[in-house]
């Protein structure tokens, strides 16, 4: 069995849908058999970069990000981030078509990131700057600024990005659904290999009870997002945008990947390689 004394990592992104499906962990909302659960936030890099060290149990990742760490880490079959025919916005300040990205500079969220990778595989010649999305204003304050030409925004300013007078000049998603006709798989979980098969299966089983209490407990994880996330951008500190975010983002597709999203994770990984993005073949490993 298990060792309670022992506490396990569990590490997730600042974004409200990872704190949405691990809020039943985080206030006791389960019983939780003996497992001690550790909770980390960090953005989206940082996660990657934990995991890139294996230095949590737990953690939420990439998907770009799990082709570097498939050989400690096996991806569990249930808190994906997938997108079908959305996904991450590339913004503007002014009005610009696809074609007048060539050669410009352009934030990203980090090399690791899904977003980075399929945005490479549409644009490769471009110049990188990396604009962690903490703290969320600093994206759009690049943008306003004319620090970059444009931007891939993978936060909750996806839904806002109007009212604030910037442009959509592309969505990630919608490319690789036309492309592919699959789910854009943008982020996952993952958990340590060497924490052997049980105490695996018993983790996982955990984590999905979290994640299917939120989605029958909406209304209230999304009062106690609203109590405890305050951004520092207020235009993303209200019901609506959360709602909208919550739906696209944390959904019965976040309780079990479809077989969809599967084959979506391979092709994404497929082309990577085939554009020498990725640097080795990858082997898809899940959890039970």
């Amino acid at each position: 069995m298990a060792n309670s004394k022992q506490p396990v990592t569990l590490a997730y992104s600042v974004d409200s849908d990872d704190l949405f499906m691990f809020y039943a962990l985080l206030e006791g909302k389960i019983a939780t058999k003996g497992i001690i659960f550790e909770h980390q936030r960090h953005d989206t890099m940082a996660l990657n970069e934990l995991a890139a060290t294996s230095a949590v149990d737990i953690t939420a990742v990439s998907i770009h990000a799990y082709a570097d760490i498939c050989d400690n880490y096996l991806l569990l079959p249930h808190g994906g981030s997938i997108g079908v025919n959305y996904g991450p916005l590339v913004l503007s300040k002014k009005p610009l078509r696809f074609e007048d990205l060539k050669g410009k500079k352009i934030s990203i969220p980090g090399f690791s990131t899904t977003a980075y990778l399929v945005f490479k595989l549409i644009c490769p010649d471009f110049i990188p700057e990396v604009i962690p999305i903490t703290p969320f204003g600093r994206t759009f304050a690049a943008l306003k600024d004319e620090i970059v030409e444009a931007a891939v925004v993978i936060h909750e300013g996806n839904l806002s990005y109007q009212e604030r007078g910037f442009h959509k000049v592309l969505d990630l998603g919608q490319w690789w659904w036309q492309e592919t006709g699959l789910p854009l798989p943008l982020g996952g979980n993952v958990i340590r290999k060497s924490l052997g098969p049980e105490k695996i299966a018993l983790i996982s089983d955990l984590l999905r009870q979290s994640i299917a209490y939120a989605l029958e407990h909406r209304e209230e994880v999304i009062d106690y997002l609203l109590a405890r996330e305050i951004r520092d951008d207020p235009a993303l500190n209200n019901r609506a945008l959360l709602d909208r975010y919550l739906k696209l983002y944390a959904n019965r597709d976040t309780l079990e990947y479809p077989q969809a999203a599967r084959q979506g994770i391979v092709e994404l990984f497929r082309r990577g390689q085939a554009a020498g993005i990725i640097k080795k073949p990858v082997t898809v490993e899940f959890a039970p």
